[in-house]
């Protein structure tokens, strides 16, 4: 544990719209101790160990619970992720492209969750498909930086805006599962 950081900061509003089941889950997701960016050389490589081991436990811990609802990997200097990330709703499979780029002044600054097949279809939701974290994950990634990494960022911004924009998503008719664009074919 790194003593020149302080122990996170959870803003009263925040932490208390967080589900007991998601304040646990977060809270055994290991934090970072190393304060570097893409710019930082050497240290960009150790923080990348970090949020690797960190993304690690994560999935582990979602696949003990029985909730695996992602996948991503980086390129080779840790700079561009992607994957998939899937959500079910009334008994029905949603998947969708997850992708992200590390701005150089990570961690600082959090990055831009995008899921480009769903641009245009939400209101929460800034061209290009970046999914809108700015109310409610950007002032918590502020006090907590750079302790949080990418996987707080899935487990605090990408897996509540899931939970609260696909049922809308799916009501308005504006997506389909994953089984129902295979009848469509």
């Amino acid at each position: 544990e790194n003593p020149s950081l302080p122990p996170p900061l959870w803003p009263s509003f925040y932490f208390a719209m967080l589900s007991k089941k998601t304040k646990e889950t977060v809270q055994k997701i290991p934090l970072m101790k190393i304060r570097a960016g893409p710019r930082d050389k050497e240290q960009w490589v150790a923080r990348l160990k970090e949020e690797l081991k960190s993304l690690i436990t994560y999935v582990n811990n979602n696949k003990k619970n029985d909730n695996d609802w992602f996948f991503i990997a980086p390129n080779a200097d840790g700079t561009k992720w992607s994957g998939k990330c899937w959500t079910y709703h009334e008994m029905q499979k949603y998947e969708f492209v997850l992708e992200f780029e590390i701005p150089i002044t990570y961690p600082v600054t959090p990055f831009e969750i995008c899921l480009p097949e769903l641009d245009g279809k939400t209101v929460k939701m800034y061209r290009g498909g970046k999914i809108c974290l700015s109310a409610h994950f950007k002032p918590l990634w502020s006090k907590n930086a750079p302790r949080f990494g990418v996987a707080h960022a899935l487990a605090l911004g990408l897996a509540p805006w899931l939970a609260a924009e696909i049922p809308s998503l799916v009501d308005a008719g504006l997506i389909m599962s994953k089984s129902e664009q295979k009848q469509s074919k």
